[in-house]
């Protein structure tokens, strides 16, 4: 019996990848060094592609937070498989990283970007469990609450054949 696709489990799972967003200066969204693709950070974007903008702490809550990190992860994703052509490339997830956007007395980093880490592991299971680090930022790019980095492992398109 083989296993079912990395789309087939998105479907299952009721999520829609956005298009994958562009740079947001100049920079690449994907550098691939052998087998590991080193994803530029990205954000979260709401409704008809505006972002949030604000402080976790303030103007968001942790809760708030957590969707945003989900959001920035399902941006990972589509970035993903604009490169790759196919999730199904990609051997693991090895590293998230996060940069919560916080008021100073914020103290809850580590739950926000379990959002971004809860989607990985229920999309890819423990491929999508990761080594991960969380830091607060006194500021981000437009204001975004949080942006995510993230390598990972990919299988060669020809070794899948």
């Amino acid at each position: 019996m083989s296993t079912p696709s990395i789309e087939d489990r998105l479907a299952e799972l009721g999520i829609v990848l956005p298009s994958a967003s562009e740079p947001a200066a100049r920079y690449a969204n994907v550098v691939q060094v052998r087998e590991l693709l080193f994803v530029s950070g990205k954000g979260p974007r709401g409704d008809q592609g505006v972002s949030p903008s604000g402080k976790l702490g303030k103007e968001y809550t942790t809760e708030q937070g957590y969707q945003f990190a989900r959001q920035a992860g399902l941006e990972v994703l589509a970035v993903l498989k604009a490169e790759l052509g196919s999730l199904d490339r990609i051997r693991r997830f090895v590293k998230v990283q996060g940069f919560v956007n916080a008021e100073p007395h914020f103290d809850q980093h580590h739950k926000v970007l379990n959002g971004c880490s809860d989607l990985f592991i229920e999309v890819f299971g423990d491929r999508g469990r990761h080594a991960r680090s969380v830091l607060g930022a006194n500021s981000l790019r437009d204001n975004l609450p949080i942006i995510i980095d993230t390598i990972v492992e990919v299988v060669d398109d020809e070794a899948r054949r």
